[in-house]
This record gives structure tokens, sequence and C-alpha cells, in this order.
């Protein structure tokens, strides 16, 4: 099928205080609509079928972090990234105190903000999320953090995404929050174990030092840590708590997930799909890319969209 064309408004440069046009934040005007395809997204589809003011707020929150994700992972100095951060705060403040949107993206939310109620707080995770691995870098790299403080970042860059999204389903309910938690963090920890030699290359390992050492692994650096023959074994284990945080998503909604939790369900089997072939690969190969193809994700949204999701 072929999707109608959307009109959306291209995203603004972020402003900086610094003059160097390739300083962190500073990008060239693009729409939300190809921010979301471009990337490769397995939530295109989910949102893409959504109805037209429901698919314009996703998309902005989708280019949201998108934005704020770059700034954190792109080339640059951490204390450049901070203040990038900082002026996304300043400006999603403005937001809610009845300041003018600065630009496309912004004007995006504040439409979404005052059409479904998006909490302010979730918005500011996102960036204290993104501010978590600016502040890894200057201590070398986020490097196999304990559990706590993993669960915490999964909190803040997935989950606070699912408490925004929910209120664009127009289904902020206590279930529903549960939902969006459990599942939030599946997704993040699914995102990690795919994601393994993509991160190393930014000096980054997100697998908790708990599963590490219980794998017999006693380093926290990247390189050495994925070059370990015991890496299968911590990543199954970190699988495991994916897994069951899938387990909660489901049953948090059970006899729920139509009507219009549809696109939040066709994300939660797309990446289960997902996890299930992470876990068939086995790590052996982390330059193998696993994922789930375009026309997949169609499929399962569609299907999803007329109430009939397809097995996970």
């Amino acid at each position: 099928m072929t999707p109608p064309p959307l009109e959306t408004a291209p995203l603004e440069p972020v402003s900086t205080t610094s003059p160097d046009k390739n300083a962190p934040g500073r990008k060239a005007p693009d729409t939300a609509t190809s921010v979301t395809a471009k990337s490769g997204s397995t939530f295109y589809w989910p949102m893409r079928l959504l109805p037209a003011s429901k698919r314009a707020a996703m998309f902005a929150i989708y280019a949201f972090c998108r934005r704020i994700d770059d700034i954190a992972d792109e080339p640059g100095e951490p204390a450049d990234k901070r203040a990038a951060l900082d002026i996304w705060r300043r400006d999603i403040r403005d937001l809610y105190v009845g300041g003018a949107p600065g630009g496309p993206l912004t004007a995006a939310l504040k439409g979404a903000i005052e059409r479904y109620g998006l909490p302010r707080s979730e918005l500011e995770a996102l960036i204290d999320g993104m501010a978590m691995d600016v502040a890894g870098e200057e201590a070398g790299g986020m490097q196999a953090p304990d559990l706590a403080t993993l669960r915490l970042y999964c909190r803040r860059v997935a989950g606070a995404v699912g408490m925004l999204a929910i209120r664009v389903f127009d289904r902020a309910d206590p279930a529903t929050e549960r939902f969006a938690l459990a599942l939030g963090e599946a997704l993040q920890l699914t995102n990690i174990l795919r994601d393994l030699a993509e991160d190393a290359e930014l000096r980054r390992l997100y697998l908790p030092c708990e599963l590490l050492r219980a794998a017999g692994i006693q380093s926290d650096d990247p390189d050495e840590v994925l070059a370990h023959p015991a890496l299968p074994k911590a990543c199954e284990a970190l699988a495991d708590l994916a897994e069951a945080r899938f387990a909660e998503a489901r049953a948090a909604i059970a006899g729920q997930a139509r009507g219009s939790l549809w696109a939040a369900t066709a994300m939660m089997v797309l990446y289960h799909r997902l996890l299930k072939r992470l876990r068939a690969a086995g790590w052996r190969d982390l330059k193998a890319r696993v994922r789930v193809g375009r026309r997949e994700s169609a499929w399962v949204a569609v299907r999803c969209m007329l109430g009939i999701p397809p097995a996970g």
C-alpha cells in the first residue's frame, strides 16, 4: 500500500550559544516525517497509520527524541552537549509557561502538549536520560552501570516515551501506565542487546555489571567485554529481563490491546520478534544487523490496526 503524503512542518535547527554550525544540536532543517522514515525505525508504520492528529503528535515526539539523542551521540565536547541539552530544557519549560515556540518542532510539540496534555516531566525526563550519556562520556563512557542505574536510564529514555504516547492514544489510566513503563523498559533492553557493537564505538556498554560478573566477566571495558567468550551468557541474562518486562506489559493490558492501543501493541509485537531473533543469533557476530524489515513492520501494524494482532 502507498501511504498518502504527510504535510508536516520542517524541524528548526537547534539554537546554541556556539557560532559553529557543526556544534552539537545544529542540524539542517528536515521534516518530522522524513526524520522518522530515514531513521529506519521499527516504529515508523505503527505511527504512520495513526489518525492525522495523533500521527502528527507522535512524529513530533519522535523527532524531539531523535534531536536530543543526536546531541548526546554526535562528536563534540561534553560541555557543548550539556549546553545544547540545557537549551532544550529552557525551550520545553517555555512551552508550559506561555512562551512562543522558537520554530516548527517546538510548535509541533506545543500543539501536541495542548491537544493531549503531555506532561512536562516526561519531556524533561527524556533530556535527563540523554544527560546521563553525556555524563558517562565525561567519565570515559557509560560502562557497565549497576542494574538500578540502567533501569533509571531506561525509565528516562524509553519509559518517558511510553508515558507520552499513551496520552496521545487517550489511555492514561493506571493499568496503561504500567503497560507503558514495562514496555518502554523491554524495548530499551532490546535496543541495548541489538546495538552492542555500535555502542562500543562510542565507548558505551549498557550491560549491567551484576550480569557481567555473574557470567564471569570482570572487565567493564566495552571492547574487552564484547570479545569475551562469556558475552552470550550475559546477553541471555539481560534478554531474560526483557522477556519479563514484555510479559508484564502484556499482563497490564490483558484483553484491552485493541482500540486506541493498537499502535503500541504493534510496537510490542515487532520488538518482541526482534528480541527472539537476537536470541536465535546468539550474539556470535555482533556486526551482523538483526532487524525487522519494513514490509513486516507494515504488515504487523495493519493487522494490529484491524484488531487481529499477529503472534509476537
